[in-house]
């Protein structure tokens, strides 16, 4: 019994340390910049509800509110459907240098990103994509972790399924979508919101391709309101407390299936 009680007050202390963050972004954007930023800090808001007001002010916040849905939605259904077909590949057929190449693309999660973006920006301007919503899309429709996650939950799936369905007649592309890709839902939906979440936080790259605001996406946007010398807090804690409800939401809605995708992704039958 007291095991139970060390346990459950551990994981409420970890969980207040998680939601302490949140809890002061909600307060610091019902204050006014001077309470704010005095020393010490005051722990009540004050009702200034006009910050969430003056963010559609400073910003064309349903474009870029719009920019973010399409970029984050167009991602995810270029991950989940080119990823599942190379994991596929690399799981169920066989052929030669597989090995090596599977391993190539592992060798890619080494490398840091920050080294990929001077050749994909320049790769964007000859194709005359800057400041465009294909500039954000297009680079994050495929990646190595979507295909290693996938790859390893096609490994878990039965044989016996694959070859009934071999007898049957289908072919490699028909077993993959009628029988492979239905069978593979949790990992495919772990895979989305995996994607989902890295999509709407994504800030780098939006930052670097598109400068004019109707096309920024609400990170870039947002971040804009950093100024050189002085930064509307209040007004910033409330257009970053708008900008993460969404994807709050769909994590609140799908956790259930996210945590059962992570759970059996990997497992072997």
């Amino acid at each position: 019994m007291r095991r139970n009680w060390a346990v459950h007050a551990i994981l409420i202390t970890a969980s207040l340390a998680m939601v302490s963050p949140f809890a002061w972004q909600i307060i610091t954007s019902l204050k006014t910049l001077s309470s704010a930023t005095t020393v010490p800090p005051t722990l009540l808001p004050e009702g200034h509800w006009e910050n969430y007001g003056q963010v559609f002010d400073l910003l064309p916040f349903g474009r870029q509110f719009l920019n973010t849905v399409s970029m984050s939605l167009a991602r995810t259904a270029g991950q989940v459907l080119f990823c599942s077909m190379a994991a596929y590949g690399f799981a169920r057929l066989r052929f030669p240098g597989r090995n090596v190449l599977f391993g190539v693309f592992l060798s890619v999660l080494m490398v840091p990103p920050q080294l990929f973006i001077i050749p994909q920006y320049q790769l964007m301007s000859e194709f005359g994509w800057l400041n465009s919503l294909p500039a954000l899309i297009v680079p994050g429709m495929f990646s190595a972790f979507g295909v290693f996650l996938l790859r390893q939950f096609f490994l878990g799936l039965p044989q016996e399924l694959e070859e009934a369905a071999r007898l049957d007649g289908a072919g490699p592309l028909r077993i993959y979508w009628s029988v492979m890709l239905p069978l593979a839902r949790p990992g495919l939906i772990a895979l989305s919101i995996l994607t989902l979440i890295w999509s709407w936080n994504d800030l780098f790259w939006p930052l670097v391709v598109n400068t004019d605001p109707d096309q920024m996406t609400l990170s870039a946007g947002l971040a804009a309101l950093q100024g050189q010398f002085q930064t509307n807090y209040p007004v910033l804690m409330a257009g970053s407390l708008l900008a993460s409800l969404p994807i709050i939401a769909v994590f609140v809605v799908m956790q259930r299936q996210f945590i059962q995708g992570i759970a059996t992704t990997g497992i072997k039958g």
